[in-house]
């Protein structure tokens, strides 16, 4: 199975929340997170990898390779053995290797679901922020699943409000996830006309942790950000929603948050 997770603005924890579910997936499942935000990766200056393997490296061999293990083979382990395939932090060269990895034609998205195809595997995707010209948007396109983080505030939602239509055309099963305090979850279901598929909750000790600062202390798996996450996975990785056919187009969103974003309900 492949999961992508991402924004369509500003900075809603997209990386934290991305180990987090990958942390938390239930069951026997092969998890591992693929950093392929083509801003630059924040995984390795978190947990201090070294500089390869990663995306860089994925990008060179996928131009020759079709191996079903190749993912594998660009791993580094995070502390408690989390596998990733992290991108380089400098913008430049994240996108280029994201570019190398994902344009058309160039058999990166064909890395991905090979590795996500194989049984009880789950490849979760750190898309970053995703617009109609991100260099990332094949893999948001073509996962089984898009997971769109927004926080909760009238600006974010308004925003939200205008790409509605665009986002149904990315995804046939985008789950909106809505982060920290704001409206709350009945009201943005309501006025969008979409349903959340659940909250984020803030949750700084457990990001702390995620984010691999040190001095920091106690696990995830009983935070409420670990929690959340484990809802989350729990959901996707029901069969039924994972089978199920492509979702009815996306309503029309209305009402406040339409006027708020200068458009007529």
């Amino acid at each position: 199975m492949l999961v992508a997770v991402c924004s369509l603005k500003g900075s809603p924890g997209v990386t934290t929340f991305a180990v987090a579910l990958t942390a938390r997936w239930p069951g026997q499942a092969r998890c591992v997170l693929v950093e392929c935000d083509p801003s630059g990766g924040d995984v390795a200056t978190r947990f201090g990898l070294t500089s390869s393997p990663g995306l860089v490296s994925l990008a060179a061999a996928g131009r020759r390779s079709s191996d079903p293990g190749l993912l594998w083979q660009h791993t580094q382990a995070l502390p408690g053995g989390l596998p990733v395939v992290a991108a380089p932090p400098g913008a430049d060269q994240a996108l280029a290797a994201v570019t190398a990895l994902f344009q058309e034609g160039s058999g990166g998205t064909d890395v991905l679901h090979l590795a996500a195809s194989a049984p009880d595997t789950v490849v979760i995707a750190d898309c970053g922020r995703v617009d109609p010209t991100s260099a990332v948007l094949p893999i948001v396109r073509c996962a089984n699943a898009m997971l769109l983080l927004s926080r909760a505030h009238a600006e974010d939602l308004a925003h939200l409000a205008t790409r509605l239509d665009t986002v149904g055309r990315w995804s046939p099963r985008p789950g909106l996830l809505l982060v920290g305090a704001g409206y709350s979850t009945a009201e943005v279901s309501r006025e969008l006309g979409v349903p959340a598929m659940g909250r984020i909750p803030e949750d700084r000790q457990a990001a702390a942790v995620l984010c691999g600062r040190p001095g920091s202390r106690g696990g995830s798996s009983r935070s409420g950000l670990g929690q959340s996450a484990l809802a989350v996975a729990q959901g996707l990785s029901d069969p039924r929603r994972c089978s199920a056919p492509a979702s009815q187009p996306v309503p029309t969103p209305r009402s406040a948050l339409l006027a708020t974003a200068g458009r007529q309900p």
